[in-house]
């Protein structure tokens, strides 16, 4: 797909006119649609004129008006595309889709491509990193990306939350939670809040939904594995973020692989004071302590090495717990004794309940 099938600009002007004008007898302008949507006008202008998918009727020397035939085709393109569907294919099962329901017979009308189950996943493409490497198509900057987190991206911008959903469950189920959540959901997650940064106060509606729907799915597989596992003696990981610090989603996802595992976590959340988070290590004398930090202005290197030093543990045998400094927030060098995982595969392999404990004399 090239650069410009699918540029997204939720910003642009009606340059139809006002959508006061529409009406349900004339149609709707191409700038209502693109809102509508979540594309721009220049999108639809370019599906019109590369793959024919345009408003039936052309009233001349007035706006284009797309009827809800029109819309219907739009939107069923929208969809198609989300899941991976290249344009030309998608285009041509749209238009055909279209045409069946007019009652008319089109020559050779291809079928409707089929998305596998779930929704948006590769459409029948390699499963490779490389092999799925795509340009942005969502308008926002994802760079080369699987073809999932592209699709994901797309229905994000055009807060199609049924879409959303159905590509968060279907690439779990297909790659499994980690490599979902590091080659599809972290990059759109980024490529979102860039958005948001340089925009303003646009695209939080995008980060939120997405946000939610990743907590909210993740936490699903947790609930699932969490009750399939037996009952564990070994001591839990505490998650926890900074005192200052409300981003949980990557802990949410390191607690539902852990728990995938067997491993039982204690997930603290976001803002956790110190002084609750040091009384909770002295309680419950964690195998592992998980500290999060988005940004260098919630990370505390002091408070790390004072959980890192607080001792746990009956007398003669007394231990403390490994400390893994999670997130962008911290340093890159940090002081000798303190774990730094880029990734949640690496924090997984850091945290194996074999390792994850350190003597005191160590």
């Amino acid at each position: 797909m090239s650069r410009g099938d699918l540029p997204v600009d939720v910003s642009e002007p009606d340059v139809d006119g006002p959508a006061a004008d529409d009406t349900a007898d004339a149609g709707v302008t191409t700038g209502f649609l693109a809102r509508r949507v979540g594309v721009s006008p220049t999108t639809l202008r370019s599906w019109d004129r590369r793959y024919g998918l345009g408003p039936a009727t052309r009233p001349k020397g007035h706006h284009r008006r797309w009827t809800p035939d029109d819309v219907a085709m739009v939107v069923e393109m929208c969809r198609l595309t989300a899941g991976g569907i290249p344009p030309a294919e998608a285009a041509r099962a749209a238009k055909a889709a279209k045409e069946r329901h007019d009652g008319r017979s089109p020559q050779a009308a291809p079928a409707p491509p089929s998305l596998p189950p779930g929704g948006a996943v590769l459409a029948g493409r390699a499963t490779s990193p490389r092999s799925n490497a795509s340009r942005s198509g969502s308008g926002l900057p994802l760079g080369n990306v699987r073809q999932e987190c592209k699709g994901l991206a797309r229905a994000a911008v055009r807060l199609d939350s049924v879409a959303v959903q159905e590509q968060l469950t279907a690439s779990i189920r297909v790659h499994g939670l980690v490599v979902t959540w590091e080659e599809i959901l972290g990059p759109a997650l980024q490529a979102v809040g860039r958005k948001w940064q340089a925009a303003g106060d646009r695209y939080v509606e995008v980060e939120h939904l997405l946000s939610w729907h990743i907590s909210a799915t993740i936490r699903h597989v947790y609930v699932s594995a969490a009750l399939t596992r037996k009952v564990s003696d070994s001591s839990p990981v505490i998650l926890a973020c900074l005192p200052e610090e409300q981003h949980t989603l990557a802990l949410e996802a390191l607690s539902a692989a852990l728990a995938e595992r067997g491993v039982p976590t204690l997930m603290l959340g976001s803002g956790v004071p110190a002084e609750a988070l040091l009384a909770a290590v002295q309680r419950v004398g964690p195998s592992a302590v998980v500290l999060w930090s988005q940004s260098p202005a919630t990370a505390s290197t002091p408070l790390a090495l004072h959980v890192a030093e607080t001792r746990w543990g009956i007398r003669g045998a007394r231990t403390r717990s490994r400390v893994l400094l999670g997130g962008p927030g911290w340093r890159r060098t940090q002081p000798p004794g303190l774990l730094r995982p880029h990734g949640l595969h690496e924090a997984l392999l850091m945290l194996d309940p074999l390792e994850s404990r350190t003597p005191l004399n160590a």
